[in-house]
């Protein structure tokens, strides 16, 4: 009884998952902490998957990452990197799904996105392959190895110096405070040691930033000896020191790393915090819901009143309290869904929803089968709460009906306006004997 209740109250726990990989593979586990050392900086050629332990297509390639990577053992370089505990490194290459598979070759900034098959063999011979085009650019003469090396020998930085902005007392309140983008500004003294061995990091996470972004979040630098009006204003006491500027807030002391790699990391995280948020979609067919909910941790489904009992601006209401909430979870990477009452009977039905109480909302975990219930108020408090229990792991949960996802059935998308009530055909009576129907009746 007590192992049935430990089921009946286990939860959708976003933060017990583990990693996949451990040091008995030779898979190599990547992080923010090793990843610029590890990768970055090595003249090898790396295969990079970011994964998310929850994530069932990972699952399926785990074996035969392993298996990859044990074959190119001393040959290619096979990393992970747990995209979920790790999203600002997921961020910073673009991971959007899992897994995603990069291979980073000669220019560790610029990795390709592995499209090849799933299987040991697939991966190994895409592996091979890159090498050769590796060793052949280098036969050719063209740059490899790392950035990082070339620019510590005095080449190239792999960073370009006019993506970082030059600051001063004269151009920093229009360029910087009146700018719509986030801001990372060092302050800097030309004799200081630390500031000279900032400089190439700077320059490079510069460039990969405004990259990943598209110059939304952009680094500058103010020479503080010679802006003297800034380094007073921002009580700079020490070099260098690091200012996060937002617009219409107090800047924020940044307390991170002093790598491209760490500098990179805090940007990234910098941009979701302004980047828009996951798309509401309405779940017209089965591919939208399983897509939906296969692909990410969580979906949120929500099953709103019929049309007619709403109307379009009612209906406008809920779907604005769930683009709210979409913008407050954005981080967590969820699923958004909504249907109409009815228009998926099986759905509700797998859910415990079925027939009545309108608008009811779900969080399902696809791949424990589980769904949990909002049992509070559709609104924004009421909503918040239950994700928030969500998100750190309480609230009771229930196994979806069945087992599986429910069957969906293809529906047209809603126009945007209000219902109309169906038109039914004029019945003529003048032809109809009522005293013949009258004996019928008797």
């Amino acid at each position: 009884m007590r192992a049935l209740l430990g089921v009946l109250v286990c939860s959708l726990t976003v933060l017990s998952v583990h990693g996949m990989y451990s040091a008995s593979d030779d898979v190599i586990e990547l992080n923010p902490s090793n990843f610029n050392r590890e990768v970055l900086q090595s003249d090898s050629l790396w295969l990079v998957e970011f994964y998310a332990p929850w994530c069932g297509h990972c699952q399926n390639l785990a074996p035969d990452w392993k298996k990859a990577a044990t074959a190119l053992k001393g040959i290619v370089k096979v990393g992970a990197v747990d995209a979920d505990q790790h999203k600002s490194l997921g961020g910073q290459y673009g991971v959007r799904g899992f897994p995603t598979i990069k291979i980073f070759g000669a220019n560790k900034h610029k990795p390709e996105e592995y499209q090849g098959g799933r299987s040991s063999q697939a991966i190994v011979d895409a592996a091979l392959s890159a090498l050769r085009s590796l060793v052949k650019d280098r036969l050719s003469g063209k740059t490899g190895g790392s950035d990082y090396s070339r620019q510590s020998s005095g080449g190239s930085s792999g960073g370009n110096k006019k993506d970082v902005f030059e600051l001063t007392d004269d151009n920093f309140d229009q360029t910087v405070l009146d700018s719509d983008d986030v801001w990372m500004v060092e302050f800097f003294a030309p004799w200081c040691g630390h500031c000279k061995n900032l400089e190439p990091e700077w320059t490079a996470a510069a460039t990969q930033v405004k990259e990943q972004t598209n110059g939304r979040v952009k680094l500058g630098a103010v020479d503080a000896t010679v802006q003297q009006g800034l380094a007073s204003r921002y009580g700079i006491r020490g070099f260098p020191t690091i200012k996060i500027f937002r617009k219409g807030e107090e800047p924020e002391d940044y307390q991170g790393g002093r790598t491209r790699s760490d500098l990179v990391a805090r940007a990234m995280d910098l941009y979701s915090d302004n980047a828009p948020p996951p798309e509401l979609l309405e779940i017209l067919n089965e591919d939208i819901l399983k897509k939906t909910c296969e692909d990410h941790q969580l979906c949120v489904i929500a099953v709103l009143p019929h049309i007619l009992d709403t109307g379009a601006a009612g209906r406008n209401g809920y779907l604005e309290v769930m683009m709210k909430m979409a913008e407050k979870y954005k981080k967590k990477m969820w699923g958004w869904l909504w249907t109409e009452a009815g228009a998926q009977m099986e759905l509700e039905s797998s859910l415990g929803i079925g027939g009545f109480g309108y608008p009811a909302m779900a969080a399902i975990n696809a791949r424990k089968m589980k769904f949990a219930l909002l049992k509070g108020s559709f609104s924004e408090t009421g909503i918040h709460e239950f994700l928030r229990d969500l998100s750190v792991g309480r609230g009771s949960t229930s196994t979806v009906g069945g087992g599986a996802l429910p069957k969906i059935h293809a529906v047209e998308a809603w126009d945007g306006k209000d219902g109309v009530l169906p038109v039914e055909d004029d019945i003529d009576l003048s032809d109809v004997d009522l005293d013949d129907l009258e004996k019928d009746e008797l």
